[in-house]
């Protein structure tokens, strides 16, 4: 049990995180010391310069430097979780070792068990501390204006509130909103997406992102240790410590079966000679059963796959709020999506321009001189429909907007107007317009008529656009129905209007959440990115992460099927059942670091 340095305290010790050297990392390093004094006192002993005695003296100070740290966090759950756990087996072990004068494989012992033990911490804490290293890209200084001068300040002091200033190629030290300049943004180390972003007066910038080629003035809205690529760190920190179904099962299995090992082989050291069979032979027997039995490479099966797929996901722009969430990612049989903003850009265009009277270019360049100072939605996909045709408006007075109806504007006094069909109500469609109308709805478009108080010119339709890798994905609405169907259901929206689908979904995935704390919370996964092809590359580590742990649970079951039946009867040896355990242990930590590759 990890008792913390002080409250909030931030170090590799309470985190769990280590990112130095490995001699850096105390209980790898104890066990390398370790090491050399026993091989030091073996080879002393081997050439007569020292006497038995003084070696094994060596071999008890390199036992005790060993077994330091794993010894400790043995006793520590015994008194403070009352668990029986495998640090204890690896204790048992030890003292039948030395009880029946196998001093030699008593430290040999200690020293795998250490080094093993020592390979798997510092793995799992690197896995870890990676996620960490994104805050290495945030700058640590910042260009304050104030009072009308620049000050170079440590970009943690920067506050909410603060002006600073961004020039091309340098990073933003922490999310903020344009307040002059303009410029592309690459935010990658947050989204996960290499393609550089626009950014104009009055958008949002966030911490980590690079600055590629304009001056920006910005104005904090976070402190540094308050920004989003911290707070995405601390969730992809505590997702990492949010066991799945599979792990919580082996740990519920291995607490009962390791006592149940510790008791068979104490009975099996103890009760024989009250029956007049020889102690020795059985008590070795028993010593190996220990450390044969010992469930390692099982416990580990998982916890490895999972930290390192969450790590690596969030690297990518992709959190992912726990173990649970990761293996149902790699359990879904299908996905639905929400429309709007999801399989949409939430960006409307013009779809059909219908000429009435007059011809296509006519109603567009009128639409566009009635529409081109408006920021309507709709209006700005008119505006952008004709600049993209290359159309120059008309020279246009008395422009205004009736707000939810239509906007006007006068041209050559002539007063046209653009807006609802139910707008023009001194004019009486005929049965062609209406039927236009009632099947441009039906596709989903919005419909807006361009013409004069007794004349209709023209209808123009508008509707969301459709991502460009929207088509690939598999499209319904019917959460129920599906996971009725397919059992394992992902929805993807937007986290914060599609709060009651994302729940009932077994995975709800949040799209674009970049700086919104609500849609991060609303979801098990958080896609920081506004892209589409982040969904089944989440899928995608949630998939390699079951498959590697699925992988690891049938090795490890492996392993203890086969040393377990040759220690009862005698075949295998203290060392080579060590040599064994702690071999298989490391393999499955290592093949749990597979996630990490893509």
């Amino acid at each position: 049990m990890n008792t913390p340095c002080s409250e909030n305290c931030d170090c590799d010790k309470c985190t769990g995180a280590y990112e130095g050297e490995w001699y850096g990392f105390p209980p790898l390093r104890n066990a390398t010391i370790a090491a050399g004094i026993a091989i030091l006192g073996f080879i002393l002993g081997l050439f007569g310069v020292i006497p038995e005695l003084a070696v094994n003296l060596f071999f008890v100070v390199a036992i005790l430097l060993g077994a330091y740290h794993w010894a400790r966090e043995g006793f520590e759950e015994i008194i403070y979780e009352h668990v029986i756990d495998i640090e204890m087996l690896m204790i048992a072990s030890t003292l039948g070792a030395i009880v029946l004068g196998l001093i030699g494989e008593a430290v040999t012992l200690v020293v795998l068990y250490a080094a093993a033990e020592g390979v798997e911490h510092i793995t799992y804490a690197r896995t870890r501390a990676s996620i960490r290293k994104l805050l290495d890209l945030a700058p640590k200084e910042a260009v304050l204006l104030r009072n009308g001068a620049e000050q170079v300040i440590p970009a943690e002091q920067l506050r909410a509130g603060d002006i600073f200033l961004v020039k091309p190629g340098a990073g933003i030290p922490t999310d903020g909103i344009i307040m002059k300049g303009r410029s592309n943004m690459n935010e990658a180390a947050v989204t996960g997406e290499s393609v550089p972003v626009e950014k104009l007066e009055g958008m949002k910038v966030f911490a980590a992102t690079l600055n590629i080629d304009g001056a920006l003035l910005v104005q904090a809205t976070a402190a540094f240790n308050d920004n989003s690529l911290a707070k995405m760190i601390h969730l992809v920190e505590e997702a990492q410590e949010q066991k799945g179904k599979t792990q919580l099962f082996i740990e519920w299995f291995g607490r009962r079966y390791t006592p149940i090992v510790l008791l068979v082989s104490l009975i099996i050291i103890v009760v024989p000679p009250f029956f007049g069979i020889p102690f020795n032979d059985l008590a070795i027997r028993g010593v190996v059963l220990l450390v044969a039995a010992a469930p390692c490479a099982l416990i580990m099966s998982t916890p490895v796959a999972v930290a390192a797929g969450i790590g690596s996901a969030g690297k990518h722009g992709i959190l992912i709020k726990g173990g649970a969430h990761l293996e149902n990612l790699g359990k879904t049989r299908a996905i639905a999506f929400d429309k709007t903003g999801t399989l949409t850009t939430g960006t409307p265009a013009v779809t059909d321009i219908i000429p009435l009277n007059g011809d296509k270019l006519a109603i567009l360049r009128i639409a566009y001189t009635v529409e081109r100072h408006s920021d309507h939605p709709l209006a700005r996909a008119i505006v952008n429909h004709a600049e993209m045709s290359g159309i120059q408006p008309h020279e246009a007075v008395s422009e205004c907007a009736l707000p939810g109806q239509a906007a006007s504007a006068t041209i050559n006094g002539t007063e046209y107007f653009v807006g609802k069909p139910e707008f023009f109500t001194q004019v009486h469609p005929d049965e062609k317009s209406g039927l236009h109308i009632s099947q441009l709805r039906l596709k989903g478009k919005t419909v807006m008529f361009v013409g004069t108080q007794d004349k209709i010119l023209g209808i123009i339709a508008v509707r969301d656009q459709v991502r460009p890798n929207a088509k690939a994905m598999n499209k319904t609405a019917a959460i129920d129905a599906l996971t009725e169907k397919y059992g394992v259901v992902a929805m993807v929206g937007d986290g914060i209007n599609d709060a009651p689908a994302l729940a009932r979904a077994t995975v709800g995935i949040a799209m674009g959440t970049i700086g919104t704390d609500a849609a991060i919370e609303a979801a098990d996964v958080a896609l920081m990115a506004d892209d589409l092809a982040k969904v089944p590359e989440a899928i995608e580590f949630g998939r390699k992460a079951v498959r590697i742990g699925n992988q690891n649970i049938v090795f490890s079951l492996a392993v203890l099927a086969i040393p377990i039946p040759t220690a009862l009867a005698g075949i295998l040896g203290v060392t080579a059942a060590v040599i064994f355990h702690e071999a298989s242990e490391l393999l499955a930590v290592g093949n749990g670091l597979r996630v990490i590759k893509r």
